[in-house]
């Protein structure tokens, strides 16, 4: 993690070097500082406005998108079934998911070694619904950070209380939709919809779910705020391991912008660029100033780039005082990004998504599972065969039904009598029972290998091996 210049002459006299100590969200006594960020205007500001609507229509439309008939996406955890841009994933599939949050993390730590938390400025959902949401909707109703600070100290009239009441109504409507979303990515939009219509004690386990989700986010988002990012997220903790002097991450240029000062720059004046307006503060939606170097609850989320390059625009000064750059590109003006730590996590993660991908290639789109009936050993038919029973379950990751059939092909000479039928619907499990009658003089041992072929019409799908249980001698 990159620190401020420790020369006195570039860091100026208004840096006391304690920030690390403490957040800036919480005084000495420990008690909340509540913060009232500026609303911030400017083109990083308008660009993340845009990628934010493109990621909410996703998240909101998601539930409800289909591909080939099938969710785009679904975790339904309690119904083990899965479904990832419209691939069916089963319990059998659990090794995948177990090498996606690999292959995630690995990404994640590489991402924020060369970008650091530039996630979590423009991809988060708790910057998005904060900033992006009800940040927005809280400077309609009570305006700017000074009028909702002098609103809330203010004495409750009913101006207040119609504001207040308006927030909170807001807040809570949002919140219920936001958690029946989310809700609908675990159960699916149509078990939602039964919840949503009937009477809650149908469906209270559902209901209460629902009910968790909403007032959850409303408390995120009306109280708890910052704190998520600064106290509760351990992403910004993972910074100080992650990042290095090569990282990219919103920085200010202490070698243009000190030693701060107020009024105009004369000629031969010894004082920076940074007039020490304070702007970059009021604007960061977790109270710190960027210019102390990079701290653990910065979000990267630009709002103090805008505001500096505004400010930089009227004093004829240029942009980018506040910008994207490492330690050394400012210092040293090598942006170098590559490095050998970079190097072995590319190369890490190149072999994780490539062995991603050659799973998900070859995965077996029926999956047959064949065992003996628990509780049976075998029944004698006649004086001629030894009969053994087994349970059959086929599940069908395709979108298209199958009718399955089975041949013994090891050994010959057996007969295969199948109790009912199976035909398993598209992404659906089948079940059913079936003797195997083997000839008892092809039985030498108690315990015999069985190969059954599973066909769909005359395909190949796989070969099973099971167990066939025998007499020991005949009596």
């Amino acid at each position: 993690m990159s620190a401020p210049h420790s020369d006195p002459k570039i860091v100026g006299e208004g840096d006391v070097g304690d920030y690390r100590d403490h957040i800036s969200t919480v005084d000495e006594r420990g008690k909340r500082i509540w913060i009232y960020p500026k609303k911030p205007v400017g083109r990083f500001y308008n660009a993340r406005s845009i990628v934010s609507w493109l990621l909410l229509a996703f998240m909101f439309g998601g539930p409800f998108l289909k591909i080939g008939g099938h969710p785009l996406l679904l975790l339904d955890f309690l119904g083990r079934r899965f479904y990832i841009f419209g691939v069916a994933y089963w319990p059998q599939d659990l090794y995948l998911f177990g090498l996606t949050l690999i292959t995630f993390i690995v990404f994640l730590i590489l991402f924020t070694a060369v970008f650091g938390r530039i996630f979590c400025g423009w991809a988060c959902p708790q910057t998005i619904f904060m900033e992006m949401v009800f940040r927005k909707i809280e400077y309609i109703i009570e305006g700017d950070a000074r009028s909702q600070k002098k609103l809330n100290e203010s004495p409750w009239t009913g101006k207040k209380i119609f504001k207040k009441s308006l927030k909170v109504i807001i807040f809570y409507s949002l919140s219920w939709i936001i958690g029946n979303v989310l809700l609908a990515y675990i159960i699916g939009t149509d078990k939602l919809f039964d919840i949503i219509t009937s009477s809650p004690s149908d469906h209270f386990g559902g209901f209460m779910a629902m009910v968790i989700f909403s007032f959850l986010f409303f408390g995120t988002y009306l109280w708890f705020r910052e704190q998520v990012c600064t106290l509760v997220c351990p992403y910004g903790r993972l910074q100080g391991v992650l990042l290095d002097q090569n990282s990219i991450v919103v920085h200010y240029d202490f070698l243009r912008g000190d030693p701060r000062g107020k009024g105009k720059r004369k000629e031969g004046s010894n004082l920076g660029d940074c007039i020490d307006c304070n702007l970059c503060v009021e604007v960061c939606p977790t109270g710190i100033d960027i210019r102390n170097g990079t701290q653990l609850e910065c979000v990267n989320c630009t709002a103090c780039m805008d505001a500096c390059d505004s400010i930089m625009t009227k004093i004829d000064k240029p942009k980018g005082l506040v910008r994207y750059s490492s330690h050394n590109g400012i210092v040293d003006k090598n942006s170098k990004i590559m490095n050998w730590r970079i190097a072995g996590y590319s190369i890490i993660l190149t072999l994780l998504i490539s062995l991603m991908v050659f799973l998900i290639s070859t995965r077996i789109p029926i999956e047959t599972t064949i065992l003996r009936t628990p509780g049976m050993l075998y029944q004698e038919i006649n004086d001629n065969y030894i009969r053994n029973l087994y349970n059959i379950k086929v599940v069908n990751k395709t979108y298209h039904d199958k009718s399955i059939r089975l041949e013994v092909s090891e050994p010959k000479n057996v007969i295969l009598t199948l109790v009912s039928d199976l035909i398993i619907p598209s992404d659906d499990l089948g079940q059913s029972v079936f003797f195997v009658d083997i000839p008892r003089d092809q039985l030498r041992i108690q315990k015999n290998k069985v190969k059954i072929d599973v066909y769909s019409g005359d395909e190949l799908l796989e070969s099973v091996e099971t167990s066939f249980i025998a007499p020991t001698s005949r009596e």
